[in-house]
């Protein structure tokens, strides 16, 4: 069968009207939201960015106020403020993967537009690699928080954030003094964190199977969020890929961020998210 000069024309232009109808451009992000909450651990709740072991939500990167942070909360509020006084912060320091059924229950009481999900360092930073969160029992955990959202929020759009790189904090600390104590002295992290100096095979093996871990909880990030639809949305690991600087961790504790580095977790993150 032949086709004309005028046949190809038309049958091009129709290809191309199917495959706009079939993959749209980047869609609109829609209209901002007018109220947010954050779920999540230590992080989002702004740990150690502010006093001596103790919760700092005003530097929260996600609902946080303080301006030197410039949080998801206060990015939307510049160019919507319907959002002022509607942030809501229902993170738990210490918080796992299996505590965000309860903040998600929260987050779906508090009617929210917008939530920001953080959650695993917790799983993986351990008193000792054996007892980590297993990837299977993470991804059930985060499935049974998600599926509360969708039904109890099923207009909401949600953020889920990769869990940083932590082989990351032991690179940067491990020839700071002040680091290595603390991290001794408090029993941070020691999954990865025991015996920082070692270079030993044992160790080193040990630290890249924790941080295995974590690729592995980000892997379940971006499915689950894929299963969850299109008010859903994986940062593509850009925080787990963000370099921090020993610079931006708190030097109490030398492991949770401070209000530097809540500044640059927000950024990172909000740049990763719905474009608002």
């Amino acid at each position: 069968m032949s086709i004309t000069g005028r046949g190809l024309t038309v049958l091009a232009a129709t290809v191309v009207v199917l495959l706009g109808t079939a993959v749209p451009a980047h869609a609109a992000p829609g209209p901002p939201p007018g109220s947010i909450a954050g779920m999540g651990d230590s992080i989002t709740r702004g740990f150690n960015a502010c006093g001596w072991f103790a919760d700092c939500p005003s530097r929260s990167f996600s609902t946080g106020s303080t301006p030197a942070v410039n949080s998801h909360y206060l990015r939307i509020r510049a160019t919507s403020p319907a959002i002022d006084g509607h942030s809501y912060n229902d993170g738990r320091s210490g918080a796992k993967v299996a505590d965000m059924a309860g903040q998600a229950q929260t987050a779906v009481s508090q009617r929210v537009a917008y939530v920001t999900i953080l959650i695993g360092a917790n799983d993986a930073c351990t008193s000792s690699e054996s007892s980590m969160t297993t990837v299977a029992a993470y991804r059930a955990a985060l499935d049974t928080a998600l599926g509360t959202l969708k039904a109890g929020l099923p207009d909401a759009k949600v953020l889920l954030i990769s869990v940083p790189d932590i082989k990351r904090l032991w690179q940067v600390g491990k020839d700071s003094s002040g680091a290595r104590t603390a991290w001794g002295l408090f029993g941070i992290c020691q999954s990865m964190l025991a015996n920082p100096t070692s270079t030993a095979a044992a160790d080193t093996a040990r630290r890249d199977r924790v941080r295995q871990r974590v690729i592995d909880f980000n892997g379940q990030l971006a499915s689950a969020c894929t299963a969850y639809g299109p008010n859903c949305k994986y940062d593509g690991g850009a925080v787990f890929g963000y370099a921090f600087q020993l610079s931006q961790i708190s030097t109490w504790d030398y492991f949770h961020p401070n209000t530097s580095g809540q500044a640059a977790l927000a950024s990172v993150s909000y740049a990763a998210g719905f474009g608002w």
